[in-house]
């Protein structure tokens, strides 16, 4: 172990898991071969129907910890019990379909370091398809939609305005948080899908920054079975679960004497998701 390595501080990488091993190896491949050596990568299975340790065993790496649960506990619940597995001074979520560039830990952590007042490093991503291909097409949307393409590199605090209205920082997807920040025990089950959401929210209430860094370091995958194509799409079902989710998100933030300014924002959100709601609930799904 070389002195550098020694000295740098433990980052966990957190990669929840149901179902889909191709992907889980290439996540996998993504998080061994950062160019940042102090990691440990925690897996969290939500008892698949195939049993991923074989893929974890293939890779002989003992940073790698892997943990199975014995029934389905639910993507919330088996997210959450891989944070909590965490013993990192720093964490990162690593989704089972997603990847990362090799330097993506080395250019966020040491903002980390530096700035002991800062909550979260973040980064832009490219979006790529099922195949893996980057989607050029998608990437500029997500980059223009979420507010990054202009976005300067620096230090934003407060960043609630930049996390929970414009939605820049991706705490699912290109994001590295300082695990200190977070009551892990504390996340009300309520958040479901949108636990990425209630982390940003949680990390601006801290008081503490967010550090930019310019660059496009992970990758989205967008597939079929991916949450936000659910819900986007004609499954009534992942709409309903959505929207469930961000409501409570939002009556979360309404609450919150600290975010006044932004309670106009909120409301208008909140009425909006409610239709959303309705109109799946009148279609007759099973909730």
């Amino acid at each position: 172990m070389t002195e550098n390595y020694q000295n740098q501080p433990l980052v966990s990488v957190i990669i929840p898991t149901y179902n889909r091993p191709e992907y889980l190896k290439v996540a996998l491949t993504s998080a061994v071969q950062q160019t940042y050596q102090n990691i440990e990568i925690i897996v969290s299975d939500n008892c698949s129907s195939e049993n991923p340790q074989s893929i974890i065993e293939d890779f002989k790496d003992s940073r790698i910890r892997f943990f199975r649960n014995e029934s389905n506990l639910g993507m919330f619940v088996n997210t959450m019990n891989a944070f909590k597995q965490a013993q990192g001074k720093y964490v990162a979520s690593l989704l089972d379909d997603d990847m990362w560039e090799k330097d993506f830990l080395a250019k966020l952590v040491p903002a980390l370091e530096a700035n002991s007042d800062l909550a979260l490093a973040f980064c832009d991503h490219y979006v790529i398809k099922a195949d893996g291909t980057i989607d050029i097409a998608a990437t500029q949307k997500c980059s223009h939609f979420y507010k990054r393409v202009n976005l300067k590199e620096g230090i934003y605090q407060p960043f609630y305005k930049l996390s929970l209205i414009d939605r820049a920082v991706s705490s699912a997807t290109a994001a590295v948080i300082r695990r200190e920040i977070i009551d892990w025990d504390s996340i009300p089950a309520e958040v479901g899908g949108s636990w990425d959401i209630y982390l940003n929210y949680l990390c601006c209430r801290s008081g503490n920054g967010a550090y930019y860094y310019p660059a496009k370091l992970t990758r989205y995958r967008e597939h079929e079975q991916t949450e936000t194509m659910l819900s986007g799409r004609r499954n009534f079902q992942a709409k309903i679960r959505k929207a469930k989710a961000d409501l409570f998100c939002y009556e979360q933030f309404i609450k919150d004497d600290r975010l006044k300014e932004l309670h106009p924002y909120f409301q208008k959100q909140w009425g909006y998701i409610s239709t959303n709601l309705g109109i799946g609930l009148m279609r007759g799904e099973n909730l």
